[in-house]
C-alpha cells in the first residue's frame, strides 16, 4: 500500500511539473503576442519582423511543449485519475485542431529576416488570439482538474 501511494505521489509531482512548464511557456508566448499586437501598423513597422519571428518561436515552443510533454503523458496512458482523463478526452480533439491553426500561422509567418509582411497579419493575429483564448480555457480546465486533486 505504501509503495502504491509513493508511486501515485511521484506521478502527481511529475504532472504538476508538466503543468508548471506549460504555464511558463504559455505566459511567455502571450507576453510576446501582446508586444506584437501593440505594434501598429504591423506592415510598415521595422520593429515588427524581428518581434514576429520571436513570437513564432515562442508560439511553437509553447505548442511543442504542450503537445509533446503534457498531452503525450495522456496519449501514453500514464494518467490514472478518471476525472482528469474525462477532461482530456473531451478537450484533446479541440486542442489538436488548435495546434493545426498554430502550425499554419507559423508556416505563414515564420520566415526569419526575409519575410514580406502581408496585409493580413493583423487579421491573422486577431484570429489566432481568439483561438488561443479558447485553447487556454481548455487547458485551464485540465489544470483545474489536476490542482483539485481529482
Amino acid at each position: 500500500m505504501l509503495q502504491q501511494e509513493r508511486v501515485a505521489g511521484e506521478r502527481r509531482v511529475r504532472s504538476v511539473a508538466l503543468i508548471n512548464k506549460l504555464v511558463e511557456a504559455r505566459t511567455e508566448m502571450l507576453t510576446v503576442y501582446g508586444q506584437l499586437a501593440s505594434k501598429r501598423p504591423l506592415t510598415d513597422n521595422p520593429a515588427v519582423p524581428p518581434l514576429l519571428q520571436r513570437f513564432c518561436q515562442t508560439l511553437v515552443d509553447y505548442t511543442a511543449h504542450a503537445h509533446f510533454q503534457l498531452y503525450r503523458h495522456f496519449a501514453e496512458n500514464r494518467e490514472r485519475r478518471g476525472a482528469i482523463l474525462e477532461v482530456v478526452e473531451d478537450m484533446y480533439p479541440r486542442i489538436l485542431d488548435s495546434t493545426q491553426v498554430i502550425l499554419d500561422f507559423n508556416d505563414k509567418y515564420d520566415c526569419e529576416d526575409h519575410c514580406e509582411l502581408v496585409t493580413t497579419l493583423g487579421e491573422d493575429l486577431s484570429k489566432l488570439g481568439e483561438m488561443m483564448a479558447d485553447r487556454i480555457e481548455l487547458e485551464d480546465r485540465l489544470i483545474a482538474a489536476f490542482t483539485q486533486g481529482r
